[in-house]
C-alpha cells in the first residue's frame, strides 16, 4: 500500500521499508506539508508518515486528513508532542521503531482508520440542529406541559429596581458527561435583524440564571459583541483560543485565561469575542473552532454563539491547497449547535429575507430545526395590530415553523448599546428584555440545574410577560402566557 512521508529524519525508515519488499511502498518524499496533503488527497498515497520537526504540524491539517480517511503516523519521542498529536488524531510511534513494526502499523492504520478525537459533537448532542423536541440531554422526555418552562429564569427580585442580585454559587468549571452543556447558535440573514443584540442578552440571562455561560462571536464579517459588552476590541479572544486548539494546547485553564469575564447579575459570562478586522477571518478555522465549542460545552451549561449571516460553502472549490473557508466558522457552529435560533426583522425586507434564509439554513445544515424569533416588531413598519400582522404573514408565506417569540422594537436596546451593557442591567423591566428572557425556557428546551443547592434560582416568578411584552400577575402558571 502506498505511503507518503514528510520530515527530516525518515531516511533510515524509508530504506528499511524498501528492503522489506512487503505490502508498504514509499511513493513520495514530500518537502512541504501541503505537498503531503495533496499527495494523499489525490489518491497517490493511502497513509501519511511524519517524522522529525513536528512543532509546525497544525491541527487543521491533521483534521483534514483524518476527515478524508487518511491515517497519519508520527514518529516522535517528545512527551509534549505525543499528547498534542494524539489529541489531534494522529498515531504516535517511537522513532526507533523497526521497519517491520512500522510496516505493520501502516497496514493496521489502513484497516482501522480512527476519527479525530473531539471532532464530533460532545456527549448528549445531536451534533447538528436542535435536540429532539421534548427531550433532555439524557434522552428522557421533558414535555413542556409537565416541565418547568420558566424555572431557569426565576429570581424576580434580582432584576427590579432596589432589589440587589442574589448571590450566585461558585462557578462550575466542568459539566458531567451525562449533563453536557447546550450550544445555542443565533443566526440571522443579512440586514441587521438584531441577531447580536439577541445573542448577547440571551447569554447574559443564561449566565445570571445558571452561574456560568459562554458567549462566542464567530461572525467573520462584522463582529460586535465586544462593543456591546463595553469591552475593548483590541484583542480577539476567540482567535487566540482557536490558535491554541489548532496547536493542541487548548484546555480549560487556557480557555478561561483568554476569555473575557463579565459579571452579570451575580453570574459569570465568559466572552470569546470575535476578530477585530474582517481580513482576519482565516484565523477562525472550522476544525479549531469545533474543538473550542466542544470544550465550552464541557465547562459550562450554556454556550451562545453569535453566527455570521452568510451560509455559502463553495469557497473551498477555488483552492487547490489547504485553505480555510470564509464562512466555515458559522457553518461549523451551526453543525455543532443543539439549538439554532433564527432571528429576523419584522418589516417588508426582513421577513422575506428570513423566509429565504431559513431555506438556505436547512440546506446547509439539513438536520437543523430552527427556533424562529421575529425582532423589531413595531406598528410603524408593519401596521396596526403589528403582532397579528406578522403572524398572519408568517403563516401564509413562511416555512412550516412556529414563531417562538415576537420581540418588540425597544429604545432600551439603543440605551444598552450606548452604555456598553446588557438589558438585564440597564433596562430590567423592558419589554425586549422580557421577551429575550422568556426565550430559553419556552423555546430552546433548556432545563434547570438539578443541584439542590441552586434550586432557589429556579423557582417560578410571580409575574410573566404577555404577548405585548407587559408583565402581569400569574401566580399559578409561572411563565405561561396569558390566554
Amino acid at each position: 500500500m502506498p505511503l507518503a512521508i514528510f520530515g527530516d529524519s525518515t531516511a533510515d525508515h524509508v530504506a528499511g521499508l524498501e528492503r522489506l519488499r512487503g505490502p508498504v511502498t514509499v511513493v513520495r518524499r514530500c518537502v512541504e506539508l501541503a505537498e503531503l496533503l495533496a499527495v494523499c488527497e489525490s489518491g497517490l498515497a493511502e497513509v501519511a508518515l511524519i517524522a522529525g520537526q513536528l512543532v509546525d504540524v497544525p491541527g487543521h491539517l491533521l483534521d483534514r486528513m483524518t476527515r478524508a480517511g487518511i491515517p497519519v503516523l508520527v514518529l516522535t519521542a517528545d512527551r509534549e508532542q505525543v499528547g498534542r498529536l494524539t489529541d489531534l488524531g494522529a498515531r504516535v510511534l517511537p522513532p526507533a521503531i523497526t521497519a517491520s513494526d512500522l510496516a505493520a502499523a501502516v497496514v493496521a492504520a489502513v484497516a482501522d482508520p480512527r476519527p479525530r478525537p473531539g471532532s464530533g459533537a460532545a456527549p448528549g448532542s445531536t451534533a447538528t440542529g436542535q435536540r429532539a423536541a421534548g427531550t433532555d440531554p439524557d434522552g428522557a422526555a421533558a414535555g413542556a406541559a409537565g416541565g418547568d418552562p420558566g424555572g431557569a429564569f426565576a429570581d424576580p427580585g434580582a432584576d427590579g429596581p432596589g432589589h440587589p442580585p442574589a448571590a450566585v454559587p461558585d462557578t462550575v468549571d466542568t459539566v458531567d458527561g451525562d449533563d453536557a452543556g447546550v450550544v445555542i447558535a443565533v443566526w440571522g440573514p443579512a440586514g441587521a435583524p438584531g441577531r447580536s443584540t439577541v445573542a448577547v442578552n440571551l447569554a447574559a440571562e443564561l449566565a445570571a440564571a445558571l452561574g456560568t455561560a459562554y458567549l462566542v462571536d464567530v461572525d467573520t464579517y462584522g463582529s460586535s459583541t465586544a462593543v456591546m459588552l463595553g469591552l475593548l476590541d483590541e484583542t480577539a479572544p476567540l482567535a487566540q483560543a482557536c490558535r491554541l486548539a489548532d496547536q493542541g494546547l487548548l484546555d480549560t485553564t487556557a480557555l478561561h485565561r483568554v476569555a473575557a469575564d463579565v459579571v452579570i447579575g451575580g453570574g459569570r459570562l465568559r466572552a470569546l469575542t470575535g476578530i477585530t478586522r474582517p481580513d482576519r477571518w482565516p484565523e477562525l478555522r472550522s476544525s479549531a473552532l469545533g474543538a473550542v465549542l466542544n470544550l465550552c460545552r464541557t465547562t459550562a451549561r450554556a454556550t451562545v454563539v453569535d453566527c455570521g449571516f452568510c451560509l455559502e460553502a463553495d469557497e473551498e472549490l477555488s483552492f487547490d491547497t489547504v485553505a480555510p473557508r470564509r464562512n466555515g466558522a458559522t457553518l461549523r457552529s451551526l453543525e455543532l449547535a443543539d439549538v439554532v435560533l433564527a432571528v429576523g426583522a419584522a418589516d417588508a425586507i426582513g421577513l422575506p429575507r428570513l423566509v429565504k434564509g431559513i431555506a438556505d439554513l436547512t440546506e446547509a445544515v439539513p438536520t437543523a430545526t430552527p427556533v424562529v424569533a421575529i425582532n423589531k416588531v413595531r406598528r410603524e413598519s408593519v401596521g396596526r395590530g403589528s403582532r397579528q400582522q406578522v403572524r398572519a404573514a408568517w403563516e401564509r408565506y413562511g416555512p412550516d415553523l412556529p414563531i417562538a417569540v415576537l420581540l418588540p422594537a425597544d429604545p432600551a436596546a439603543d440605551a444598552a448599546l450606548l452604555g456598553g451593557t446588557v438589558l438585564r442591567e440597564s433596562a430590567p423591566g423592558s419589554a425586549l428584555r422580557a421577551g429575550i428572557r422568556a426565550l430559553a425556557p419556552t423555546g430552546l428546551g433548556l432545563r434547570p440545574v438539578d443541584d439542590a443547592a441552586r434550586r432557589r434560582w429556579f423557582r417560578r416568578p410571580a409575574t410573566a410577560p404577555d404577548e405585548a411584552g407587559h408583565l402581569h400577575k400569574n401566580a399559578t402558571d409561572g411563565w405561561a402566557r396569558r390566554s
